[in-house]
């Protein structure tokens, strides 16, 4: 399944693809991941709080909600275990991850300057 993983990973990033390994190590470090043919969320909780790593979805399958869906389960299963926010990050240029995030209610709190390689991120929350 992590190879499957990566190889969608580096479809839905081909600049800077995660191996089988990455994904590996992120189920080792406590995050959680649902995955599908078309698309992927990798995410923590930690205390009150819960953080969304990464999210992918197959360039062929993007503007179908398969993303907010799983950001859907990805918030219950948080909040299931006692978390009451959500984070993220967004590259600032990402437009449609933003507008999605937006639509899904969560709201820009902060910028990170230039974490993309030179790109600002966007930090984001949503009570949960």
């Amino acid at each position: 399944m992590l190879n499957e993983l990566a190889q969608l990973h580096a479809l839905c990033f081909p600049h800077k693809p995660w191996a089988a390994s990455d994904f590996a190590d992120l189920k080792k470090s406590g995050c959680d991941i649902i995955a599908s043919e078309h698309g992927f969320i990798v995410w923590r909780v930690v205390a009150d709080q819960a953080e969304i790593i990464t999210i992918g979805v197959h360039p062929d399958a993007r503007q179908t909600g398969i993303a907010s869906a799983m950001l859907v389960l990805a918030e219950s299963d948080a909040k299931t275990r006692g978390a009451n926010k959500m984070f993220l990050e967004v590259a600032e240029n990402n437009r449609p991850a933003r507008a999605m995030y937006e639509k899904n209610g969560y709201t820009q709190i902060g910028v990170r300057p230039k974490y993309y390689d030179g790109v600002d991120a966007i930090l984001m929350e949503k009570n949960i």
